[in-house]
């Protein structure tokens, strides 16, 4: 079935795609059509929100995150587990890039840019992810997971300056913190396949952050707002999760993060 010629209805189309396979080789396919210029960017249409946002599979199973199980290193399922959790993360970014593009309008247009290129990458890096988890003899579905990311790309559906705070510069961001460690302990059990798929995961969300950081400030230039009290007010209005050292500040520098916002994660 053809795409649409506009890009933000057919980033709603691929959200509500259940298959992953399909999600992802979607995604691959609007990305490389608009490099090649075959689509407009409607940044002004106001989409109708369907039910069904956003398309998943039946599994994984979807519990709360204390319920997901420990994740031994020791064994290949435990080794398993945590490739499937990555899995899964990459899969809820996929969504949430494609909701931030279709969305909110009244965007420019770089902005829609920015969000199908991440949802590009986290579409590879999911398939990266699967086909490794393949190799220990598993698939994604196969194990329990949380919604925790996709919680609050609900709780700021109406408002793209919460959105661009609370997602990819809050949540996203911990996964700057947290690679580094999970890599290590990858590469310390012989996994030296997924620990070089976490090097790339890595490098590029780096960028993905750093568009959020990107857009957050644009957002509160243009609407007179000043960034750092402007987050902490959005962080106890949508009740987002309080950060927890330790921080990988270079990675965080290199996303775009201040300073000034550095020296009060320290």
């Amino acid at each position: 079935m053809a795409p649409p010629l506009e890009l933000r209805a057919c980033a709603l189309q691929f959200l509500l795609e259940p298959d992953p396979a399909a999600k992802t080789a979607g995604v691959a396919a609007m990305a490389a059509a608009h490099a090649a210029g075959a689509w407009a960017v409607d940044t002004e249409a106001a989409l109708a929100a369907p039910e069904g946002v956003p398309g998943r599979p039946a599994r994984p199973e979807l519990v709360p995150p204390r319920l997901v199980g420990q994740r031994s290193m020791a064994t290949v399922e435990g080794r398993a587990m945590l490739v499937h959790a990555l899995t899964h993360i990459e899969f809820n970014a996929v969504n949430l890039a494609l909701d931030a593009l279709w969305r909110f309008p009244g965007m420019p247009q770089d902005y829609y840019t920015d969000w199908l290129q991440v949802a590009n990458e986290e579409a590879t890096h999911f398939c990266m992810l699967s086909a490794h988890l393949a190799t220990l003899g598993f698939a994604y579905g196969d194990f329990a997971a949380h919604d925790s990311l996709w919680e609050m790309v609900e709780k700021t559906r109406g408002d793209v300056l919460a959105r661009m705070a609370l997602v990819p510069r809050t949540l996203e961001a911990r996964g700057l913190d947290a690679i580094p460690p999970l890599r290590a302990k990858l590469a310390h059990a012989g996994d030296r396949a997924a620990a070089a798929i976490l090097d790339v995961l890595l490098r590029d969300e780096v960028g993905h952050v750093e568009i959020g950081n990107r857009w957050y400030l644009h957002l509160c230039a243009g609407r007179g707002l000043e960034p750092v009290s402007t987050y902490d007010e959005l962080t106890v209005r949508y009740k987002a999760p309080v950060l927890k050292g330790p921080f990988n500040l270079d990675a965080r520098r290199e996303a775009g993060f201040s300073e000034a916002e550095l020296a009060r994660l320290v």
